[in-house]
Parts: C-alpha cells; sequence; structure tokens
C-alpha cells in the first residue's frame, strides 16, 4: 500500500480538529490536517477521497473569518462540515447563518430526521449530541435538506446529496455524542467508498518509501533519548536506510534502572546502527552538585545535554540529514493553522539542527499520534517493554529526587521504582495505571529496623490515572499491593525506612513532583 486511501481535514482552529484525525483513523482510514488555507490543488495532489473541514472558534460572519478555498467543493469528492465547517459550507455555496436565539452548549437531544440512507443510516431517531456554538444555519444553500434538528435548532444536519456535500452543528467525534462514530462511519465507508483497512503496517511501508525519497543516498543523525518516540522513529529509519543511520544517545545517568543497557541492546544487535553511547553522568552530577532548584536542575540538564550532544556529533563528522521523534500532537499543538507548525523547543534535541548546521529536518512519526507510535513500534519488531514504557520525563529521575542530587539519592530512587513497577506488573495493572513512579521526599524520619533505631529518608509513591495527563485521578491500588511494595522497599533498599502514598490529583497537584 505505497499510498493508502485517505481523507482530508481541513483545520479552522477547532479545538477537536486533533480528535477528528483520532476518530477517523480508529475507522481504519488514513487522516492527514491541513491549514484551511491549503489551496484545492495542493488538496488534490494528495488523492483524497473526502475532506472535513473542522470546527472553529471564529464567527463565520465577522471580518477576516477563516475561509476555504471554494474549489474545496468542487473537488468531486464528498465534502463533511463539522460546525463551523457547517456554517462555512452554508455561507460559501449561498445560504446564511444567524445568531441563535438560544445558544446551545453541552449534550442535546438531536431528531435524526433522515435515517434511511446517507450520513445519518442507521441511527436512532432521537439521539444525545455535543453542541458547541452561537451561530447557526439559517438558510441552507440549494440544493439542500434538513435531516436532522433540535428543539432549539432547525438545522442540526444538512445534506446536499448530489453534490455529497454534508454538514452537522453537533461534534460526532467526541465521545459525549452517543453515535458520532457511526456518523463518521457513514461518512467514511459508505459515502466516500472507504474500504477502511488502514493499518500500521501500511503506515511502515509508506514511511519508508517517504523517508528514501528525502533521504536518498545520504546520512542521517538522530538523537536517542531513550524514550519511546525516539526509539520508534530510529527503528522505522533503520528499516528505510540501514547502516547509513548514526545514533547518538547521550546517558545522563538519570535512566531507571535497566534502561540504559536496553537502548544499547537493541540498538546493536536487532537494530544494528552506528550508535554512539556518550555516557556523560559524571559530567552532570558535577554540574548539579549543590543545585535544589527544580528548574535550575532542568536547565543545567538540558544544557549539558545539548553540549554532549554537540561534541559527540563533531566527532562523527558531517552527515546529510538530521532526524527526530516529533509526532503529531506536537505539530498541532505548537503550530497556528496557518500551517507554520513550529516544533516545541523542548521536544528531543531542540534547536540543535540549525545549530549543527543541518537544513535536512527529517520526521518519520510526524504523522502520529502516541497510541499510534507504539502500536508502530511493535510492528517494527520492538519489545513491548520498551514500546509501553512509562511516561518518563526528559531531566529523568533528577526530578525524582526532591533537593540536591547525588549518585546514592539516584539510586534510591532507580532501586524503589523498579520494585514499584515489577509488582504494579506482577498485579496485571501495568496497563490499567496511566503513570507510577517512586520520588525521594527529601524527608527523613526515625524508623526501627532489627533492634536499631534508623533515621533514613522517606520514599513517595506516585501512581495516577489520566486520559490526557491535563488532568488526573488518584489510582485506586489495593491496600496489599500498597503494603506489599512498601515492605520490599524498607526491606531492599538501602536507606529507606518509610513509604507513602501520594493521594492528591491533577489539579491541585501536578503529576510530577519537581
Amino acid at each position: 500500500m505505497h499510498n493508502p486511501q485517505r481523507v482530508v481535514i481541513l483545520d479552522f482552529g477547532g479545538q477537536y480538529t486533533q480528535l477528528i484525525a483520532r476518530r477517523v483513523r480508529e475507522c481504519g482510514v488514513f487522516s492527514e490536517v491541513l491549514p484551511y488555507t491549503a489551496t484545492a490543488e495542493a488538496i488534490q495532489k494528495l488523492d483524497p477521497k473526502g475532506v472535513i473541514l473542522s470546527g472553529g472558534p471564529s464567527c463565520v460572519l465577522d471580518e477576516g473569518a477563516p475561509l476555504c478555498d471554494p474549489a474545496v467543493y468542487t473537488l468531486g469528492v464528498p465534502v463533511l462540515g463539522i460546525c463551523y465547517g457547517m456554517q462555512l459550507t452554508s455561507v460559501m455555496l449561498g445560504g446564511a447563518v444567524a445568531a441563535c436565539n438560544l445558544r446551545e452548549y453541552g449534550r442535546s437531544l438531536v431528531m435524526m430526521d433522515r435515517r434511511d440512507g446517507g450520513l445519518l443510516e442507521g441511527l436512532s431517531p432521537q439521539s444525545f449530541c455535543w453542541m458547541s456554538h452561537t451561530y447557526q444555519v439559517s438558510a441552507m444553500p440549494e440544493g439542500f435538506t434538513v435531516i436532522a434538528h433540535t428543539d432549539n435548532c432547525p438545522v442540526a444536519a444538512m445534506a446536499d446529496e448530489q453534490r455529497r456535500i454534508y454538514g452537522v452543528q453537533f461534534h460526532p467525534e467526541v465521545t459525549h455524542t452517543e453515535e458520532g462514530r457511526r456518523v463518521l462511519e457513514n461518512f467514511l465507508k459508505k459515502i466516500c467508498g472507504l474500504a477502511g483497512d488502514w493499518n500500521m503496517e501500511a503506515y511502515a511501508e509508506l514511511a519508508v518509501q517517504r523517508i528514501r525519497e528525502q533521504v536518498k543516498d545520504g546520512t542521517v543523525l538522530l538523537g536517542l533519548s531513550g524514550g519511546v518516540d525516539s526509539a520508534v522513529a530510529a527503528a522505522l529509519l533503520y528499516r528505510a536506510i540501514g547502516h547509513r543511520l548514526t545514533c547518538v544517545y547521550v546517558d545522563h545517568g538519570f535512566m531507571r534502572a535497566g534502561e540504559s543497557d536496553q537502548v544499547v541492546d537493541i540498538f546493536t544487535r536487532t537494530f544494528p546502527v552506528e550508535l554512539v553511547h556518550a555516557d556523560a553522568a559524571e559530567t552532570f552530577f558535577a554540574d548539579l552538585a549543590g543545585v535544589t532548584d527544580p528548574e535550575k536542575k532542568r536547565k543545567i540538564i538540558g544544557r549539558d545535554f545539548v553540549e554532549v550532544f554537540k561534541r559527540e556529533a563533531r566527532k562523527l563528522g558531517k552527515r546529510d540529514h538530521f532526524a527526530q521523534g516529533t509526532i503529531y500532537p506536537d505539530v498541532i499543538e505548537s503550530g497556528d493553522v496557518k500551517g507554520s507548525a513550529v516544533i516545541k523547543s523542548h521536544h528531543n534535541v531542540g534547536g540543535l539542527p540549525a545549530e549543527l548546521g543541518f537544513d535536512s529536518l527529517v520526521e518519520p512519526l510526524r504523522m502520529l499520534f502516541k497510541d499510534e507510535v507504539r502500536k508502530l513500534g511493535l510492528t517494527l519488531g520492538l519489545p513491548e517493554s520498551l514500546v509501553y514504557r512509562q511516561p518518563f520525563p526528559g531531566p529523568g529521575l533528577a526530578i525524582r529526587v526532591i533537593g540536591e542530587l547525588t549518585p546514592d539519592k539516584v539510586r534510591i530512587v532507580r532501586e524503589s521504582d523498579l520494585i514499584l513497577r515489577e509488582e504494579i506488573a506482577r498485579a496485571g495493572l501495568d496497563r490499567s495505571v496511566s503513570q507510577y513512579f517512586t520520588v525521594l521526599t527529601g524527608a527523613r524520619s526515625v524508623g526501627v529496623m532489627g533492634d536499631e533505631r534508623t533515621y533514613a529518608y522517606a520514599v513517595a509513591i506516585r501512581a495516577v490515572t489520566t486520559d490526557d495527563f491535563m488532568t488526573a485521578d488518584v489510582a485506586q491500588i489495593p491496600y496489599e499491593l500498597l503494603g506489599r511494595i512498601s515492605t520490599r522497599i524498607v526491606g531492599e533498599v538501602k536507606g529507606v525506612n518509610r513509604v507513602l502514598y501520594d493521594i492528591t490529583t491533577k489539579p491541585p497537584a501536578s503529576i510530577e513532583w519537581e
């Protein structure tokens, strides 16, 4: 599958644009988000089988409101406008939009008037949908009919079956819309005629093809962080160009137990790239001596990482291209809707490509979401233990030690974290708890071990469940399991005599302690 069937989503700045792309892919269809400024010609080059117009915060009646290329409606492929996209469709094709008499926000009961075919085929006569609008279609363009309404919105969905152009005022992509998946599947499979057979193996094949087209006979330098994204990027690049890939892995000494060894083993055996393992732990510990402020720690670690990477990269000599594991949320969240996607400054190695003289950036995961990156990693042959690795901050265990860093304090966190991960996995909770780790609190307390008085550190366990990491609940770990973890940590980790469980949600607390 060299060129998968796809749907193009035009982004008008809506908060759910990324979610639309996810839902389309969950239906087995490859989706690609473009800025609303994309020309019909540029869209046509991608050979889409359908176009979706996203929602957005603007009012289509305002001066300077974002408009798409009018030729989008004459590409000969089905078009679905969602919320703002529906209002835009109405205005651009000769209809009208006006302020609502009563604005609709949240779950609204929608009456599905045309369920015998087309967009709403098979839906219930009435269904709860998620509404979020101040304006609505007041007059449909010629050729359109009403296919759904609410008590307050006479045109909750409209269709021109002849031209295959549709609009829905509600958001089918959010879970609050009860039958939203069915609406999207009707559009993708029944109206656009898509098979819904897109998968990760197909994406891997496409990505390899694109890498080869970009890199040609050149060489690539990739910064390996030890995390999932850069590891999957490295595995994909290796499949595409083999030994012309060089990876630099800066080991700051703050990785979890066994992770550095695993990274080195995978990329010298399974994917035998040219690997530079820069063990710079002594440098990092020396520069962090006496530093207690968490922000200063982060800045020193970031600075040292860049310097070590630059030094190792220059030793290697000239490489043609620079690669990094940028993923789709990085692109969407850090760019504006006009399309100048600025990569987050903290992503991987930040501004290093320009500093090192690279003018070509290879980002093979740029179109994937995190869960898709994990699936791709498994497809490429990376072990589950790496692919489903716990989320881990760039500075690593350094920000899980409160106060000054020393090798012994990092040892305590590393050993206690390993015990926690072992027990969570043994209990079968490793996939249901979103993130879990230990923190060396910096507090010391009196204890008794054997017949001796101790004065040792307190370790805190942090475990949360979350969908998006923007908010998080405390994981309901059984007390029996917590007791077993505590017993092991106190018994096996030298320097610890007390274990605490952090029961604070986010907000008010953050997930990490520093």
